[in-house]
């Protein structure tokens, strides 16, 4: 595999003639929700798995279990992305972005494998994430959308306090056990995925970039946003707002929140 296959294969697929192009202000937001849900759960998840002593308890009024401040605090960020993540694929198929994130040819594969063999020789792969992602850009975010993204609420959904003991039948075809499986390694693939992201995010045109991501300006010519600080600075702003909530999350300002939701006590 050598020369005669890259020059055969960019690293790129061809999106379908009326792929929209552009990054529209409703991707923007999702994906600072985004961002700003999956760290603080990520953050949460890991607490519950050392925590050994909980500050406090909360019974919540609809489920009536009592679980620690730390879980109730991680479902609720759940709950968020999950309507947050639903609200993403509803207007990424009303507004036809679906067709930038799902393969819909099978030179994607020949094509992400030729774009990983350009990264891994650092000869990375130019592309316009305004107009087309990469191969392997677009596999990976297909991954993290439609495969990762549900066996995550799948696997937190039977571990959680919202499974019911009487669902008996349901417990056996799908234990605890099994979820917890899949619970933790969907949660580091999320955690590389991120480091990931990031990287090639500073590494391939940083400014150009979070212009796309964070203010939703782009053009078909890459350089025109190339020198634009606006999507920096609203970059360090949603780093604000995860850093603030980072800061918020404990039990002083938690638990007065709970207590709107359900009883909050001390065991």
């Amino acid at each position: 595999m050598g020369t005669d296959f890259l020059n055969r294969y960019s690293g790129h697929t061809a999106l379908p003639d009326d792929a929209p192009v552009g990054i529209p202000a409703w991707m923007s937001w999702q994906h600072f929700f985004n961002f700003f849900f999956i760290v603080l759960i990520i953050r949460s998840g890991l607490q519950i798995r050392y925590e050994r002593k909980p500050s406090a308890y909360v019974t919540p009024k609809l489920s009536k279990k009592k679980i620690s401040l730390t879980m109730w605090f991680h479902l609720s960020l759940d709950i968020l992305w999950v309507v947050n993540g639903l609200i993403f694929i509803i207007l990424l198929f009303v507004t036809g972005h679906w067709m930038r994130v799902v393969p819909t040819s099978w030179d994607v594969f020949p094509n992400a494998l030729s774009a990983g063999l350009q990264y891994l020789t650092l000869d990375w792969p130019t592309e316009n994430g305004w107009v087309n992602y990469n191969a392997l850009q677009l596999l990976s975010y297909f991954v993290t959308i439609f495969i990762a993204a549900p066996l995550a609420i799948i696997s937190g959904f039977r571990l959680s306090s919202f499974w019911s003991k009487k669902w008996t039948k349901a417990s056996q075809l799908y234990p605890a056990p099994v979820a917890r499986k899949i619970h933790l390694p969907v949660m580091l693939y999320f955690v590389i995925f991120i480091v990931i992201h990031v990287v090639l995010v500073v590494s391939t045109g940083m400014l150009r970039n979070l212009n796309s991501m964070f203010a939703a300006q782009g053009d078909v010519d890459p350089s025109v946003y190339a020198n634009n600080w606006t999507g920096f600075f609203f970059f360090l702003g949603a780093l604000v707002a995860i850093a603030a909530a980072w800061v918020a999350a404990r039990p002083m300002v938690l638990a007065p929140v709970a207590r709107l939701f359900g009883k909050v006590t001390a065991r």
